[in-house]
């Protein structure tokens, strides 16, 4: 069995979201109210067209006959047209906006559900806060998609072509001479966009590293101000909002091209016909209230072209956007190994390495035919230098990474066939840094088990002494803890985490440096409830302070990825090797 290697963001492939894969997922599903959204703007750009054609009888009929009938029947016809616009306006903007919005909220959904599903080596390789513009901004460009974009640019394309027909029917040879701008322009345009989509997409992984560096800046500020270190951090932001502006800088000469190109050449066709059709007015083939219909359509065709363009460039950011989100969303859930098909049921926790090898590079073995028989609600401890390979040990354990040879089985079932959710709801994991969630004490403890009932929670922080410290809290349980549980000690933090842990009730227990960050006073506290913790429970125990495993059913001493020593404690001080040395270094200390 082969591990699987997750590419970092910088390194994952070059997907591109073709027209048709957008409409079959996002504008096939709605096209119920796009259609009704596309009603609508027809309505609206034919009620738009009332204006014009009034202009000409007002013009060539009324004025010159002094016909007042008429004039109030232009006012009446010019006024409900307005309305009608008004109405379907609003329409559209209630109807394709708030859709665009609650689409955006379902992406961004359905993004987070599949990086979370993502296995802990794409985490190892990818920053938190790159992962955040990720899920929240990359999918922003997708309004302009079943949003009022899409439709303005199918509503303006039958704009322009009735004004077309239109403009034709008034005069053939003036609307020959505006197509030729027009056809121009919409070259300029199309190579522009294209241009234009891979700065796009640059500018989202330039704006992901920078949101992602910044993340990390406010995470350790306190390491940085430690260190006097705030000119470096400053340095290294300003370099990456500079590479961010070049990035905009470059959209920006693009679009301006494409604008600047629109104005020149339209402005010249508009030019144009001033002069043709101030001719053919004073040589009597066109009359003043059809050249001010000319002009008014003049406008409808060319409005929408230029309006077209700035929806072209959202369009273009929009599918930017969704190329860096499709990247995400083809990546291999940890999920969706074929191989996990079987169920874990009845869990009692006997668990076995049988020769697993594991390695993160090819060829750089971390573990070499590691053999563990871990029996049910026995204790391993897990000692070595850093670097040996006890918290890969730990992550085959947790499933978080799969043998690269052998196998790793509880109850005799291959871990890796497993479904995870079968499986990690049987394990509970206590970290050296374990993390703790912005909000108070009975909300972290109660994360594995949000349903728990208030004696349950109120005995699992008795049995890990959290209750001693909330006691001094004038809020208790209900106090507020910070941002990783920062206005609390680390002490105090790691208790919390344990009392997470008894309330989860799990039959696999992980203890990585537990008791790391407690004082003398709360180690001696807590040793006792990590008794209780670990009775009848599969435990594994990673630790450097070799005074807390003395009571371990088994200590496996790893150096280099291999067991070097296996035994007891009173068995291995026998031996007098490995593990005799390092007790007895750290009781001299």
């Amino acid at each position: 069995m082969k591990v699987i290697h997750v590419l970092p963001l910088d390194n994952m492939s070059e997907n591109k979201v073709t027209i048709g894969s957008v409409f079959k997922t996002i504008v096939w599903p709605r096209r119920k109210l796009l259609f009704v959204g596309l009603v609508l703007i027809v309505i609206s750009r034919l009620a738009s067209l009332v204006l014009p054609g009034a202009s000409k009888y007002l013009m060539d009929d009324v004025i010159v006959n002094n016909d007042f009938d008429k004039l109030y029947d232009i006012i009446y016809w010019v006024g409900g047209s307005i309305i009608v616009q008004a109405i379907t306006s609003f329409s559209l903007t209630r109807l394709l906006s708030v859709e665009a919005q609650h689409l955006i909220a379902e992406l961004r959904a359905r993004v987070q559900k599949k990086v979370l599903s993502l296995p802990i080596s794409f985490f190892d390789n990818s920053k938190s806060g790159e992962l955040v513009s990720r899920i929240m901004t990359d999918v922003e460009g997708v309004r302009n998609l079943v949003g009022t974009g899409l439709v303005q640019l199918i509503g303006g394309s039958l704009t322009s072509i009735i004004s077309l027909v239109l403009l034709i029917k008034i005069s053939p040879m003036m609307t020959a001479f505006v197509l030729i701008p027009v056809i121009i322009f919409g070259v300029v345009a199309l190579k522009a966009f294209g241009f234009i989509r891979p700065i796009f997409k640059e500018r989202g992984k330039i704006n992901a590293e920078v949101t992602g560096r910044l993340t990390e800046t406010l995470n350790g500020v306190r390491v940085i101000k430690g260190f006097n270190a705030e000119q470096q951090e400053i340095k290294t932001f300003e370099e990456g909002v500079e590479k961010l502006f070049r990035n905009v800088k470059a959209s920006l000469t693009s679009t301006a091209i494409v604008t600047s190109s629109a104005t020149l050449l339209l402005g010249l066709a508009s030019a144009g016909i001033m002069g043709i059709g101030g001719y053919m007015i004073m040589e009597g083939d066109l009359t003043f209230g059809e050249f001010l219909a000319f002009t008014l359509y003049l406008g409808f065709l060319i409005a929408p072209i230029v309006q077209m363009s700035n929806i072209g460039s959202q369009l273009t950011e929009g599918f930017a956007g969704l190329d860096r989100t499709e990247e995400l969303m083809n990546l291999q859930s940890e999920h969706d190994s074929e191989l996990r098909t079987v169920e874990l049921k009845n869990c009692k926790g006997d668990i076995k390495f049988a020769n697993v090898s594991f390695s993160y590079e090819e060829n750089k073995e971390v573990l070499k035919n590691i053999n563990i028989d871990a029996p049910q609600g026995s204790v391993t401890a897990l000692v070595g230098s850093s670097g040996s390979g006890k918290s890969t040990i730990a992550g085959l354990v947790s499933s978080f990474l799969i043998p690269e040879k052998g196998k790793v089985t509880i109850d005799g079932l291959d871990i890796a066939t497993l479904t995870l959710n079968s499986y990690r709801q049987n394990l509970g994991v206590v970290l050296q840094d374990d993390f703790l969630f912005e909000g108070t004490i009975r909300e972290n403890i109660i994360f594995p088990r949000p349903n728990a009932t208030n004696e349950q929670i109120n005995e699992a922080a008795k049995a890990a002494y959290v209750d001693e410290f909330t006691s001094r809290f004038e809020q208790g349980l209900e106090t507020v803890i910070g941002e990783r549980g920062v206005k609390l000690s680390g002490g105090q933090r790691q208790r919390i985490a344990i009392a997470r842990a008894v309330l989860a009730n799990p039959k696999i227990l992980i203890l990585d440096e537990a008791t790391s960050n407690l004082d003398t006073e709360s180690e001696a506290l807590i040793q006792e409830s990590l008794g209780k913790l670990m009775e009848g429970r599969t435990t594994f125990v990673i630790a450097h302070r070799l005074s807390t495993i003395r009571k371990a059913d088994q200590i496996l001493v790893i150096e280099q990825g291999e067991i070097s020593e296996k035994g007891t404690h009173d068995e291995l001080i026998k031996l007098e090797g490995r593990y005799y040395q390092l007790f007895t270094y750290q009781a001299r200390i």
